[in-house]
């Protein structure tokens, strides 16, 4: 019996490109000899999806995540948790929304049982958790409380302080504690990562990293990181750090916002890219990318970041360092 890792993926919004990327990516003959995948959802639209991409993989159906290991073709675990609501592809739905937190709230159990060894969250839609929930901020529901996203994507490691709020709100964000507590967090999982004295580059607020908050927050949170006997440097004008991480200057940067960091990310590459959430127990790991209405169901949607998303999965599992 093979002892490589198990890896399960939630398929994400049923509407999206979910469906068709954790197929493509399960399939793959990457993954042969890195994990066994898992896809977590409904059978019936994994199949839609199967014949609409041509898959010559056989769906195989499981009741237990140990029966991954003997699978020749796809192993799908079909939980339940899509209900009668009306759903249809290229649509937000309630229906939709629910099964996907169904799907993840399912396989965070087994990952906390063991039974799994990482989970893969598939893409979701704002829209369909918010019908499903009436939450304004329902991607709460998918990041625990702790966490932070740590963005791969080639050499690039990046991780935001803040992720999805409003620009005119993230001075006050910009604390020297908040700070310090993300950088000893990543340098903690480089570490863990097999990256002896991880250097971590800390970004600026503002142009040239010269304002109030660079002077009061932001210096004084990486001198405190210094004492911690952490190889930080910052804070480093934005207009220049991400060029100083990708000529190898730096491991790792931490950004101030959301957007300071995607964009350097996204345009190095944006197919292959994947993300970690840092702080939990267990992995979980998600893709950078929606899901896609306008392209579902046309089979042309990429799975290289829902591929990368397994790839980085088995590595960690298997006590590695990331080298994307």
């Amino acid at each position: 019996m093979s002892n490589l890792p198990i890896i399960a993926a939630t398929i994400g919004d049923i509407g999206g490109i979910g469906p068709e990327v954790c197929l493509k990516a399960a399939a793959s003959e990457d993954l042969k000899r890195v994990c066994h995948p898992l896809l977590v959802g409904d059978r019936r639209e994994l199949e839609k999806a199967a014949a609409f991409i041509r898959m010559d993989r056989q769906l195989i159906s499981i009741v237990s995540p140990e029966e991954a290991r003997f699978c020749d073709g796809v192993a799908v675990l079909d939980p339940g948790g899509l209900d009668e609501g009306p759903h249809f592809l290229s649509q937000p739905s309630a229906a939709a929304g629910r099964a996907s937190l169904h799907w993840i709230e399912v396989t965070r159990g087994l990952l906390a049982g063991g039974t799994v060894q990482a989970l893969i969250h598939g893409p979701v839609n704002s829209e369909s958790l918010q019908l499903a929930t009436g939450l304004s901020d329902p991607a709460k529901l998918i990041q625990p409380s702790g966490s932070f996203l740590l963005r791969l994507n080639g050499p690039l490691r990046i991780v935001s302080l803040t992720e999805h709020i409003p620009i005119s709100v993230v001075p006050k964000t910009v604390k020297r504690d908040a700070i310090l507590r993300l950088v000893l967090l990543l340098d903690q999982t480089l570490l863990l990562w097999g990256m002896d004295r991880p250097r971590i580059g800390v970004a600026g607020l503002n142009p040239h990293a010269m304002g109030e908050e660079e002077r009061e927050e932001i210096r004084p949170a990486v001198e405190m990181a210094i004492e911690h006997n952490k190889n930080v440097s910052g804070p480093i004008a934005p207009d220049s750090l991400f060029r100083m991480h990708l000529d190898g200057a730096m491991d790792a940067v931490v950004t101030m916002y959301h957007d300071q960091g995607q964009i350097a990310l996204k345009t190095t590459s944006f197919e292959g890219a994947c993300t970690v959430m840092i702080g939990l127990p267990n992995i979980e790991i998600a893709v950078p990318h929606g899901s896609a209405y306008e392209i579902a169901g046309k089979g042309i949607a990429q799975h290289r970041s829902m591929l990368s998303a397994f790839l980085t999965a088995a590595r960690l599992s298997a006590s590695s360092a990331v080298e994307q």
